[in-house]
């Protein structure tokens, strides 16, 4: 713990109080999943957190209509498109350096809005019996050839696909992306509602392959370590293979700043990256916190994925515009 947190924790435990009365989160993320979180960090600090649970676009944009009213001291998205937005709206305060200090660079806003709180990465899925014999491609793009055709399965209205489908538009640009897709479209790829269902597809032989996120399969093989899916990343660097997180900010109308920190200084804890990466199968964000064991090591994640400034992710509607255009929405 930094010196800054030190000194946090020893006022609040020599004052008998804690360091505010509360504090309002806006969590993206779903109550089954952080609210034991958020009850250890209460049992710890003493800080009565209110949370107001929502989409995680649903919650930016609501901050953005609340304005200086907003009662939000913390902003706690499933992605970086919506910290991004509320980064480019001047609606997130700059954090200080201990919290984002040593967190590698995939794992925070480049202008030091706001952090990561677990990682997740873009994969390939695929059924190990029925692609035995297939070259690996290496990249999002090969999926296109006939060789693909009628195998591969993709989820165009999960939100994930589409943060995916941005990355590739600004890397890559309007123009290829818009061909891949229609590329994937004339080789009959099979579209699904989500993550799970094109993993359950590959076992039941519906498809050989899917582009999913990474913990969907681990979820699977905890409860059945025979089941007949694999995963692996494209080339490394290649945009299928996009890291992107849950991450948090403090808004700037906070009237709770202090109290916002030291939350977020929890999620960074080793017990709360443990919770992320062993209970959610996500990437633990900070250096030196152990993954689990399921999942591929640190070194092979940063290897492999793309350079990608999370911070331009904002523009879901034009990716959304996109996917009309081509009739997948």
């Amino acid at each position: 713990m930094t010196r800054r947190l030190l000194s946090l924790a020893l006022l609040a435990s020599l004052t008998g109080v804690a360091l505010a009365q509360s504090l309002t989160v806006y969590s993206g993320r779903g109550e089954a999943l952080v609210q034991p979180l958020i009850e250890r960090f209460t049992a710890e600090t003493g800080i009565e957190v209110h949370v107001r649970y929502g989409g995680t676009a649903e919650l930016a944009v609501l901050i953005l209509e609340e304005g200086r009213g907003s009662p939000a001291d913390v902003f706690w998205g499933q992605d970086a498109g919506a910290l991004g937005a509320l980064s480019l709206a001047g609606r997130l305060t700059p954090l200080p350096d201990d919290l984002t200090a040593g967190l590698p660079g995939i794992y925070t806003s480049r202008g030091g809005l706001w952090l990561a709180t677990s990682g997740r990465a873009r994969v390939l899925a695929y059924s190990p019996e029925r692609t035995a014999g297939d070259a690996w491609p290496d990249s999002a793009f090969d999926l296109t050839d006939p060789a693909y055709r009628g195998r591969v399965a993709w989820a165009p209205t999960n939100g994930s696909f589409q943060a995916f489908v941005t990355a590739m538009r600004v890397v890559h640009g309007e123009e290829a992306t818009e061909a891949w897709l229609r590329g994937m479209i004339a080789n009959d790829v099979q579209a699904y509602r989500n993550n799970t269902t094109q993993v359950e597809a590959i076992a039941a032989g519906e498809v050989d392959y899917a582009l999913v996120n990474n913990y969907y399969l681990l979820r699977f093989l905890a409860n059945d370590p025979d089941y007949p899916v694999g995963q692996g990343f494209f080339a490394d660097g290649d945009i299928g293979n996009l890291v992107n997180v849950a991450g948090a900010g403090i808004v700037n109308t906070s009237r709770n700043v202090a109290a916002a920190e030291r939350f977020l200084a929890f999620l960074l804890e080793p017990a709360s990256q443990a919770y992320f990466t062993n209970v959610v199968y996500e990437y633990p964000v900070v250096p030196g916190a152990q993954p689990n064991e399921a999942l591929a090591s640190f070194e092979a994640l940063l290897a492999a994925s793309p350079d990608v400034d999370l911070d331009v992710l904002e523009d879901l509607e034009g990716t959304l515009e996109l996917l009309r255009e081509v009739g997948l929405l």
